[in-house]
């Protein structure tokens, strides 16, 4: 298992339980609901466990890719991505299912991950795979999928982060990540089409 695997096909699923909604009947409220319900939790419990195991291990390791400078902007961004993913799931359900208020919360929602996905699938998890041993992208697959499915049924209750107190608490303080962690690949990521037009 490949923790880089694991949320890019999440994603996938992400994207597909959007998909899904926007093609259900509108009268079936109930069946939204629950539709609804099942992708909230998967948000939420994607979101924590990616904070838990996956941010922490790319703040030690990773040295930014694609359009992000370093590590620290990109899990900066990421949980900033999630706690606006939060707040439209906090006000799809204060509202009743398949109003117009509902459905502006979810398309909402759907918008905030959408970007998140791109961004991190473009950045974080690059990086991550450049820097980060086998082993290491697969014991964290291990601990991530484990949360995940502890917590599949009823979900979690969901808490913002600020996005500079994490990156600080979690950010590796001087001092050298060991060998075994990181993989034999660049530790430069190139320059982007922002940096050449800069220069």
């Amino acid at each position: 298992m490949d923790i880089t695997e694991i949320i890019q096909q999440q994603h996938d699923e992400q994207r597909r339980g959007f998909a899904m909604l926007e093609e259900w009947p509108r009268d079936d409220t109930e069946g939204l609901a629950a539709m609804w319900r099942r992708l909230a939790i998967l948000l939420e419990n994607h979101a924590e466990a990616e904070e838990r195991y996956f941010y922490p291990e790319l703040l030690k390791l990773g040295t930014g890719a694609a359009d992000a400078p370093d590590a620290a902007e990109e899990t900066d961004d990421a949980i900033g991505d999630h706690n606006n993913i939060r707040m439209a799931i906090r006000q799809a359900d204060r509202a009743k299912t398949g109003t117009k208020e509902w459905w502006t919360a979810v398309t909402d929602c759907n918008v905030y991950n959408s970007r998140h996905m791109g961004e991190e699938e473009r950045q974080d998890l690059a990086d991550f795979r450049q820097q980060a041993s086998l082993q290491l992208r697969h014991d964290i697959a291990i601990q991530f999928l484990r949360f995940e499915a502890i917590n599949a049924a009823s979900g979690i209750k969901p808490t913002d982060k600020d996005p500079e107190e994490y990156v600080d608490d979690n950010q590796q303080h001087g001092g050298k990540v060991a060998a075994a962690k990181k993989s034999p690949g660049p530790t430069r990521h190139s320059k982007t089409a922002s940096e050449d037009a800069s220069e």
